[in-house]
């Protein structure tokens, strides 16, 4: 069975609608950018409710995943489980904790997914917000650079960048959008408060969502001419930085 991800794949309409139905974690579904029916707009519902992504994609692309008839659906479970958001602010807030989320916007590539959860463990964040579009699928590559640490922190789906904004300002937590030309180093945010910081894709950087509705736009300064660091890097620059300022306002 040749497949593009070390996921165990689900084949076909029905077993992909039963696994949804009984609550199997479902990484991402690829749907016939031309299939119909009741079953097709159940699946499309279900996935839906769960925030699971689906991406619609021409025959060539599911006949490339596997060699079984596959009726237009095919489906990756997931190796991680995932928590509502909302679920997981509240456990956080019930263990006495002060929220530190990462949010990633439009981070594709699975190795820098793994080493920022990795950064984020080390260094007091307990989860990540993942919001369904444009958003790495989580495989074993992803596991494995993050030296497992994606199976020990809280992962939280979402529809949207800005569903989760509304979330975390309903439960009143700050929301720091990064940037190059962010208008306040990261040393002179406060990240001793609930707080998510946001990190954008390495191209195009957070979106206008964020850039419109962020609390603040922190930045990493730098020395010299050079201005651009991989956004695992920058992230556990930010981490490190939230992590002192915890430590020192708890001494």
């Amino acid at each position: 069975m040749k497949t593009t991800s070390s996921l165990p794949l689900l084949v076909g309409r029905k077993p992909v609608l039963e696994a949804l139905q009984q609550g199997t974690t479902i990484e991402k579904i690829f749907l016939l950018r031309s299939g119909t029916g009741q079953e097709i707009t159940n699946i499309k519902q279900l996935a839906k409710e769960y925030n699971i992504p689906i991406s619609q994609v021409p025959v060539e692309k599911l006949d490339y995943l596997t060699k079984t008839p596959h009726q237009g659906v095919v489906a990756w479970t997931s190796l991680l489980q995932y928590i509502d958001l909302q679920a997981a602010i509240s456990h956080v807030v019930e263990a006495g904790k002060v929220p530190l989320f990462l949010m990633l916007d439009g981070i594709t590539d699975v190795r820098n997914v793994g080493a920022i959860a990795r950064s984020a463990l080390c260094s007091g964040a307990q989860g990540i917000i993942l919001p369904t579009s444009h958003a790495a699928s989580l495989t074993e590559e992803a596991i494995k650079s993050s030296a497992g640490a994606l199976k020990k922190i809280l992962l939280c789906r979402t529809p949207s960048v800005q569903q989760a904004m509304e979330v975390l300002r309903l439960n009143g937590i700050q929301i720091l959008g990064t940037q190059m030309k962010g208008s306040v180093p990261v040393y002179e945010s406060n990240l001793t408060i609930p707080t998510v910081v946001v990190m954008g894709a390495e191209d195009t950087g957070i979106s206008k969502d964020v850039l419109k509705k962020a609390d603040q736009l922190i930045r990493i300064p730098m020395q010299g001419s050079f201005d651009s660091l991989n956004v695992s890097v920058a992230a556990g620059m930010i981490l490190y930085e939230a992590m002192k300022q915890r430590i020192f306002e708890a001494k």
